[in-house]
């Protein structure tokens, strides 16, 4: 399977990695609302990534843009400031994809010819959701137990024993939190709409 290089989609010098580089190095340092803006602004090319790619699968785009979202969020002490932020985005966002991809048991004609493709003649995705909606936004409002609880559980698919004995607390400490941190999401979402 050959993914698309992304170098063509967010050079360094392109206006996005522009942009988002300052904003994401002040979020780094603790700007909350640059981080906030930083998220946003890759919620936005990450839904067109995705977009282009599963044009054949458009209920999944928003799932993965969350999905890539969190990683980013939980991986952030990873990022080395000394290369492109795009680059660094993209890289989990193709692995999140290649996952996807493995998860569905993806068929050889679902996305090669969207590579043949020059990046005007891809549909733009719509934007669906404010970006004070993503999902890594709301978890931030969360405590960190909480934020734990659903992360390992909730998205990265571990059972309530595997995540017990990764963050040493106990499952039914574990399914406290989850149920605790999911309702408090879902009131987060009502209060936004």
């Amino acid at each position: 399977m050959t993914l698309p290089n992304e170098c063509n989609y967010a050079t360094p010098l392109d206006e996005f990695e522009l942009t988002l580089k300052p904003m994401w190095l002040r979020a780094q340092a603790g700007d909350a609302l640059a981080y906030r803006d930083a998220l946003a602004k890759i919620a936005q090319r990450l839904r067109r990534f995705y977009g282009r790619r599963l044009q054949a699968l458009p209920d999944e785009v928003e799932d993965l843009v969350q999905e890539t979202l969190l990683a980013l969020h939980m991986q952030r002490g990873t990022y080395d400031d000394t290369l492109p932020v795009s680059s660094w985005v993209f890289a989990i966002a193709r692995h999140k994809l290649v996952d996807l991809w493995r998860r569905r048991g993806r068929r050889d004609n679902l996305n090669d010819s969207l590579d043949d493709l020059t990046e005007d003649q891809h549909p733009l995705a719509q934007e669906e959701l404010p970006s004070r909606r993503d999902l890594a936004v709301l978890l931030e409002q969360l405590p960190e137990s909480q934020q734990q609880a659903i992360l390992l559980t909730k998205i990265e698919g571990l059972s309530m024993a595997e995540a017990s004995e990764r963050s040493g607390v106990s499952v039914a400490a574990l399914k406290v939190q989850v149920h605790r941190g999911l309702k408090q999401l879902a009131a987060l979402v009502r209060s936004d709409s």
